[in-house]
């Protein structure tokens, strides 16, 4: 299941981003939705090959190839991709709320600015989580090592860490735990507004008895529905792998399948994510009929 799941998602977000290179290519730029999009995929892939691979070679039985350096960059990488992937993913859900909402919402004044800006909040998110995990390696040691003064020691799998102290733990949380606690209830506020919106639209257009004008049939539409799918595959995955998470923490001795099931969890959003936004994505679409036909 790691190997299926791993090649899986490996293949859907480099299939993803081939794409956003050739829409680059042709146009020089791209979209707000799709910049945003871009860097997702980019943190995505980095969970996959961080998280699905090593567990991967890990239940084949080649634990023995990760060495200490290895296993703190893989934990590094990891750390720093998940909260890519939820800050991506709630500056995407914002963003799409402020370009549909209506022209006289307290919103009107950020429709013009916010594609100009969103490119540099992306930047500076990324120097963000690299400066803050790149304390995390430090307390990481191989699951191999052997330490006395290692009185507790958390398992992921393909190697061990130390539990911090108190101040430690209380640093981490402040830094790490309350943005993605704050970025999820912004995921869903902007959801909810997004279906809010599109539901009044919809009453609108009921009035409309012109053939040619169908609910849903503008391209913010298409979007806001498409996006909003993902959210929901996000938040979905996203709370079932803080759940089991949590379980695993409190538990002195997880089970196995609880251990395994939450690896396999925290990877789904990555590797189903991109077939989520190319079943949607009508450009994808057309591209992929071009290079069948070629």
């Amino acid at each position: 299941m790691f190997l299926s799941q791993t090649t899986f998602g490996i293949l859907g977000n480099f299939s993803l981003l081939f794409h956003y290179l050739v829409l680059y290519y042709h146009k020089c730029s791209l979209k707000a939705t799709d910049l945003v999009l871009k860097h997702l995929t980019i943190a995505n892939t980095l969970i996959i090959l961080s998280n699905g691979v090593p567990h991967t070679v890990t239940a084949l039985g080649l634990k023995q190839f990760i060495n200490e350096m290895i296993c703190r960059i893989l934990l590094y990488v990891q750390r720093v991709g998940r909260s890519m992937s939820i800050s991506s993913t709630c500056i995407l859900s914002v963003f799409q709320a402020i370009t549909i909402s209506p022209p006289n919402s307290c919103w009107k004044n950020l429709k013009a600015k916010a594609p100009k800006y969103i490119g540099n909040f992306i930047f500076l998110c990324w120097i963000l989580y690299m400066m803050i995990h790149f304390i995390f390696p430090i307390c990481v040691s191989s699951g191999k090592l052997k330490s006395k003064n290692m009185t507790k020691k958390r398992d992921y799998g393909y190697c061990s860490a130390r539990d911090h102290d108190a101040i430690m733990d209380s640093v981490y949380v402040a830094l790490l735990v309350f943005p993605e606690v704050l970025f999820s209830v912004l995921i869903i506020w902007s959801s909810g507004s997004m279906v809010v919106i599109l539901y009044r639209h919809k009453q609108r257009v009921q009035y409309i008895r012109s053939t040619n004008i169908a609910s849903g049939s503008s391209p913010e539409s298409r979007a806001t529905r498409t996006i909003l799918l993902l959210v929901s595959t996000f938040l979905t995955f996203y709370t079932l792998s803080s759940i089991l998470h949590a379980c695993i923490a409190l538990l002195n001795s997880p089970s196995w399948w609880l251990t395994n099931i939450n690896r396999i969890i925290a990877v789904s959003f990555p590797s189903f994510g991109p077939y989520v936004l190319m079943s949607h994505d009508s450009t994808f679409c057309k591209l992929c009929v071009v290079w069948i036909r070629n």
